[in-house]
């Protein structure tokens, strides 16, 4: 039998997943707080798309060519569907990373993302990869990678390496995956509670196991029982990407760029103090014991000058997602949870609060009267922006081109929203990206769209779905049994959904 899956979880699809690191519109933010210069997004390319919502999202809310493979025959066909019925500009391959860096149809690429599959995979595979970005990633080009770190795992290892032996025993390989993976988590457990020295020394590896079992097991399944699995420090990624010529810019998440959210004033005077910013990012992450990394690098960096940089910050777009009174000011980070500075924030929401996209520098004068700083403006929308209150915004002329292609798409997930929840975004012109909608607002969407107005009436049409089908609510973990139960339990939903989520959507043109 021919082992084309290398060794990766095959028998079971993966998740739904949609990463919004790997929109390149998202770029924007994070490359101007930084000062560094961006090149075009014409063509894009994600290596290990999964079941390739992240990839269509993106082929249908931009105007970018993307190109993407993922070894597993069932992810690329579900994800050819998807554009086939959005008729967007997207070529997608089952092919292993080597057959797919040997085509010679692919352009060179200004945007390459892979989400997580540099843990997953063999050190052969991870060259051919390197090589790849090194012959078709333009100079200037960007690499989104994100990926299990070093020491964040560390006192998890030797517990996740039994777990997987545990699930490769003879015995166990009668079963399907996700029932291995189940006696797997019931093996380290009952081993914990034997109290091993090993788990004295390392009391995170129970917290961790802890927070495992609660999580889907198809995804643990994808996540920790591949035979690969390699968490590694941000220096050994650095050294693997150095003969693509890549240098590193900054995390992509966009709180992890302001210190002061994660570390304290001593660690930050700490860091200051080192100059080589690689070896102060590998600092970074033994004072915040990192886990997971989500990185840009770039090939070849090119540096702006303050005016240019200022100037740029000012034009961009961005446009609030929630409702202002829905928008919290506490913030959790790795020093726990904090609370945002109200002289500055509430002025910067409340000239945000009619959903509609303005510029930075249009906040700037807004806020002015308050006595809000440039630079405070900046923090502030990294801020509401990491909480995923703010999105970055194409340029009309884009959102014009690509609303019918969303359009597609959406109306394709909506309809599939009547049996099940498995999708859990929608595609946005006007952020080039997916915004999260749960499955009964997606039906209270799909309500709408073939005409009924009133509340009311979505709830019934819901309803009837979901009666269909034999579900019910679970309420404080108690099944609603009545009709009228559940029809009350819909119609709180509806008119929540009314009040605070149809407006963005509508302002976001997802609907």
């Amino acid at each position: 039998m021919s082992d084309w899956n290398t060794g990766y979880i095959a028998d079971i699809g993966y998740t739904y997943g949609y990463y919004a690191e790997l929109n390149p519109l998202r770029l924007k933010l994070a490359f101007l707080n930084k000062g560094i210069a961006l090149s075009g997004s014409g063509t894009a390319c994600e290596l290990g798309f999964g079941q390739g919502l992240s990839i269509n999202i993106h082929a249908a809310a931009s105007a970018t060519s993307w190109y993407g493979t993922d070894i597993n025959p069932s992810h690329a066909g579900f994800a050819r569907e998807l554009a086939r019925i959005a008729d967007t500009d997207v070529r997608l391959y089952d092919d292993s990373f080597a057959e797919f860096a040997a085509r010679p149809d692919l352009p060179d690429f200004d945007f390459i993302g892979m989400h997580g599959i540099w843990s997953w995979i063999s050190d052969e595979n991870r060259s051919v990869i390197v090589d790849f970005i090194r012959r078709k990633l333009k100079i200037g080009g960007v690499l989104y990678i994100s990926y299990n770190t070093l020491p964040g795992w560390a006192a998890f290892s030797p517990l996740r390496q039994l777990m997987t032996m545990h699930s490769s025993m003879s015995g166990s390989r009668k079963q399907d995956i996700v029932h291995r993976v189940e006696d797997a988590l019931e093996f380290a457990e009952k081993l914990l509670a034997t109290n091993p020295l090993y788990s004295r020394a390392n009391p995170l590896a129970g917290e961790l196991l802890k927070k495992i079992k609660k999580e889907n097991r198809i995804y643990l399944a994808h996540e920790f029982f591949n035979s690969d699995w390699h968490p590694m420090h941000f220096a050994t990624t650095a050294e693997l990407l150095e003969p693509a010529k890549l240098q590193y810019v900054c995390s992509a998440s966009y709180l992890d760029q302001i210190d002061a959210m994660h570390l304290t004033e001593e660690q930050i005077s700490f860091l200051q103090e080192i100059h080589d910013p690689m070896f102060r990012e590998n600092v970074r992450d033994v004072m915040v014991n990192n886990r997971f990394r989500r990185d840009y690098w770039v090939k070849g960096i090119r540096k702006m000058d303050q005016f240019d940089q200022a100037e740029k910050i000012r034009q961009q777009k961005i446009i609030l997602v929630t409702r202002r009174p829905d928008v919290s000011l506490k913030v959790h980070s790795v020093l726990g949870e904090a609370i945002l500075n109200e002289d500055v924030y509430l002025p910067i929401l409340d000239f945000l609060a009619d959903l509609t996209p303005k510029t930075i520098g249009d906040i700037e004068q807004a806020v002015k009267p308050k006595k809000v700083r440039f630079s405070q403006v900046i923090h502030a929308v990294l801020v509401i922006a990491a909480k995923g209150h703010i999105f970055a915004v194409q340029g009309n002329e884009e959102i014009s081109h690509v609303k019918d292609q969303c359009d597609r798409l959406n109306a394709h997930l909506l309809v599939k929203a009547r049996s099940s929840s498995d999708i859990g975004y929608l595609a946005s012109p006007v952020t080039g990206g997916g915004i999260p909608v749960g499955r009964f607002q997606q039906l209270f969407l799909l309500a709408i769209r073939e005409g009924m107005q009133e509340p009311s009436d979505w709830v019934q049409f819901t309803w009837q779905i979901l009666f269909a089908q034999g579900q019910k609510f679970v309420k404080k973990g108690k099944t609603l049994e009545t009709p009228e139960e559940n029809i009350a339990e819909l119609t709180a939903l509806a008119k929540t959904f009314m009040k605070k989520q149809l407006p963005a959507l509508k302002a976001l043109q997802v609907t």
